[in-house]
């Protein structure tokens, strides 16, 4: 059985909620200290009908650099973890806002947990 890799311990996760993520909107949270975003995903809590979710993440309203995602509706189930690497115009401040932009595509109420890995320098 190959072993769990250990979370580093300059690695923040942070998270924001979304009561409903196949209606469009967006919801926030903010950069608890200076650093890097390494890994941006999401969880949903109900499966996605008719189409596609798009997801944009961020940073004080500039669209993070391979920070966009789709939760996919095909054979979507509560549980479903989607996450992506940014590549580009991730840094964060203190204080920055972090956001997490549903096209709301989707059908359905489906409640989503959004989250973002700061790697602090």
């Amino acid at each position: 059985m190959a072993l769990p890799n250990n979370r580093p311990l300059n690695i923040i996760r942070v998270f924001a909620h979304m009561a409903d993520s196949s209606t469009a909107g967006s919801a926030f949270t903010v950069a608890p200290a200076r650093g890097k975003i390494v890994k941006l995903g999401s969880v949903i809590d109900a499966a996605v009908t008719t189409a596609d979710t798009a997801i944009t993440a961020k940073i004080n309203g500039t669209a993070i650099t391979g920070g966009a995602w789709t939760i996919a509706f095909t054979s979507a189930a509560a549980g479903d973890v989607d996450t992506v690497i940014p590549s580009g115009a991730n840094t964060v401040n203190e204080d920055d806002k972090i956001e997490f932009a549903s096209d709301g595509g989707g059908s359905g109420t489906v409640p989503t947990t959004f989250f973002a890995d700061i790697l602090v320098s």
